[in-house]
């Protein structure tokens, strides 16, 4: 068995898969991740998501009156606070923020990926909000919303920007323990802000799901292809730029 090892193909194959772990466990993870969103989708629409909605919701309820938010009123405001890290509105200042300091840094083309990651994953998640067209939770909320339910678009685009934006700083830290720092960080944003969502009773727990599937899935998307682009040339790497 073990003298086919030293086969020719066999070689390049294993050197292959050797070579390229980190873009067969990109693609893993993105099939992992998308298979995921598709089967909360679907289980949404045969309404078998129902049961494990509500009793979510309602851990944050007041069982006398399921109109009430638990919690005094600063926990309140605490919450729509986070919320807020992922409104549209703050989040493009805060890619403005970032990429006015990657083409400062000599990184334009890194600025414009992530521009990208961002604004497509702002259409998909409008394109799939009128696909599903699903209602919001009948209950009384802590803010007012105008878009359908699934996915959470807070959930997703949070997910996309500060996924992608956490990837793109971890390249320029200079240790491994401030890539794991910002990498933890971007997951810590992504997760606080998609629970806020479910607390405040704007979203069904399986539309934040949903969202972060679907997120984490585009910004590992857009971090794969910047890594491949790296690769022939068209990105340069963050340590040619810095130097630079």
């Amino acid at each position: 068995m073990f003298q086919h090892w030293g086969h020719p193909h066999v070689r390049r194959v294993r050197d292959f898969v050797t070579g390229e772990a980190p873009l067969l466990a990109a693609i893993a993870i993105i099939s992992g991740l998308i298979l995921a969103f598709l089967q909360i989708a679907g289980e949404m629409l045969e309404g078998e998501m129902e049961q494990f909605d509500n009793s979510i919701l309602m851990l944050f309820r007041d069982p006398a009156n399921v109109d009430q938010v638990i919690g005094p009123e600063w926990v309140h405001e605490m919450v729509r606070d986070i919320t807020a890290l992922g409104s549209f509105s703050l989040l493009g200042l805060i890619v403005l923020g970032v990429c006015v300091y990657l083409v400062m840094a000599r990184m334009r083309a890194t600025a414009v990926l992530v521009v990208v990651s961002v604004l497509s994953g702002t259409l998909l998640s409008t394109v799939l909000k009128m696909s599903y067209n699903r209602p919001r939770p009948d209950l009384t909320v802590m803010s007012h919303q105008f878009t359908s339910s699934f996915p959470s678009g807070h959930a997703m685009l949070s997910a996309v920007t500060f996924l992608t934006l956490g990837a793109v700083l971890s390249q320029l830290a200079p240790t491994r323990a401030l890539r794991i720092f910002t990498l933890g960080a971007a997951i810590f944003l992504t997760a606080i802000v998609g629970s806020s969502r479910i607390f405040m009773g704007v979203h069904y727990p399986s539309d934040v799901l949903a969202g972060w599937c679907l997120g984490a899935a585009w910004a590992l998307i857009c971090s794969t292809a910047a890594m491949l682009l790296q690769r022939r040339g068209a990105v340069d790497e963050p340590a040619k730029q810095t130097q630079a």
